[in-house]
């Protein structure tokens, strides 16, 4: 059977398919010790590296995976070939893009997606995708890799000395295994195309000594504000994500929607499916069966009304869908006052003094500390939404009715 086409280098050689040639040398057969790598991976030795011999031919022929015609960039170095790695205990629940991170800090987290969508992460032999959760024992192959060398940080640097106080005065709690974040509007978690500056880069300053860093447990649009949780030690990273992953946690939201909701308290159930135009992605109302198509379930209650132009509303999303409460409250026809992909109403004017910036905010979020005990935690409104308030009279120490929601779908 012929071999799968492998992945096109960085210097534009092709993979070569099927099985490696096979080259007969008698004084390589007699002393292999040149061209044992690692896990048992054959490998030509290079001059000055130990077990090289300079007496005699090498071996004309190196595994075509582990080799680049490029050569590598000031700052970069190259991983040693194929490695293949197994799943400790500590690191069972962990996503595999999520323990490629861990496993490799110099690897940006745009290059780990691409790597495992491409099929050249294995878990037992097999394509996996970003989010599969992995179970203690499981073999992973991970192909060699150009690394970026992580930088330094000292605590006298002055740039890193400004992201922590930064992160320091977005904190709203904080403990030696987590710590919540009221993030800022238009501040993305994650990096992405064109995004350099986000959250995740700059946990990098909070490493530890041991090389531990603290860990996103979940996301938020760049436009969302309000309570981000993050774990600070891989076992909290796992218990939290437990807790996520058995709908534990309970996450209110706040917005500011076009119109009245009726009833003013309902519960919205579709099923979504995300869809690509031009070079953005959203999310749109999808049928049940529909590939790609997830289910979605959001609880919501009024707060406040101002008149009949607008609506502050509280939100639980039983599930957690990419976009999920910005295309539901979309799709009962009241979106949310400023959202730029979702906000469709015909001949509606932003009422005066107000920003046109998305009213949403990660208001509350309450869930067991992986100690022990329950965290509750609430962000205060950005200023754009403040504003709003204020103008509207709202108020926002104002009894939340949607906490007492149900949980099933």
């Amino acid at each position: 059977m012929r071999g799968a086409r492998g992945p096109r280098q960085p210097g534009g050689g092709k993979q070569i398919a099927g099985p490696r040639h096979q080259v007969q040398h008698r004084k390589a057969r007699r002393s292999p010790s040149h061209l044992a790598g690692e896990g048992g991976e054959r490998r030509r030795r290079e001059p000055g590296e130990e077990g090289y011999s300079s007496k005699g031919t090498p071996h004309p022929v190196a595994p075509r995976e582990a080799r680049s015609d490029r050569p590598l960039a000031q700052g970069e170095r190259a991983s040693s070939g194929v490695q293949n790695v197994a799943v400790t205990a500590d690191e069972s629940g962990m996503r595999v893009d999520r323990f490629l991170e861990a496993r490799f800090p110099g690897l940006s987290f745009s290059h780990i997606q691409r790597v495992i969508r491409k099929g050249e992460v294995r878990v037992d032999g097999r394509r996996t995708q970003p989010k599969s959760r992995l179970q203690a024992g499981q073999m992973i192959r991970i192909p060699p890799l150009r690394l970026d060398q992580p930088k330094p940080h000292t605590r006298g640097s002055e740039a890193d000395e400004k992201t922590r106080e930064l992160l320091k005065s977005i904190t709203l709690y904080e403990d030696a295994d987590l710590l919540v974040l009221n993030k800022p509007m238009g501040l993305a978690v994650q990096g992405g195309s064109g995004t350099a500056r986000h959250i995740d880069g700059m946990l990098e300053v909070m490493r530890d000594a041991s090389g531990q860093r603290p860990r996103l447990v979940h996301r938020l649009d760049k436009d969302t504000a309000g309570c981000l949780l993050v774990a600070k030690t891989r076992f909290a990273a796992a218990a939290l994500a437990k807790t996520f992953r058995s709908r534990s946690a309970r996450k209110i939201y706040w917005a500011l929607v076009a119109g009245v909701p009726k009833p003013p308290q309902g519960r919205i159930s579709t099923f979504l499916a995300k869809e690509q135009r031009e070079e953005d992605s959203f999310m749109r109302i999808a049928r049940h069966g529909e590939q790609g198509a997830t289910h979605a379930v959001t609880y919501y209650a009024i707060v406040e009304t101002s008149g009949r132009l607008l609506a502050w509303v509280s939100l639980k999303p039983v599930t957690g869908r990419t976009h999920q409460l910005r295309a539901h409250m979309a799709h009962i026809n009241h979106p949310i006052v400023g959202d730029p992909k979702y906000f469709f109403r015909e001949n509606w004017e932003l009422p005066g003094g107000m920003q046109n910036k998305l009213h949403l905010l990660a208001r509350r979020i309450v869930v067991p500390h992986p100690r022990g005990g329950v965290i509750d935690v609430s962000a205060p409104l950005p200023p754009h939404m403040q504003q709003s308030w204020n103008l509207l009279g709202l108020d926002a120490s104002r009894y939340d009715p949607i906490v007492e929601a149900p949980e099933e779908e």
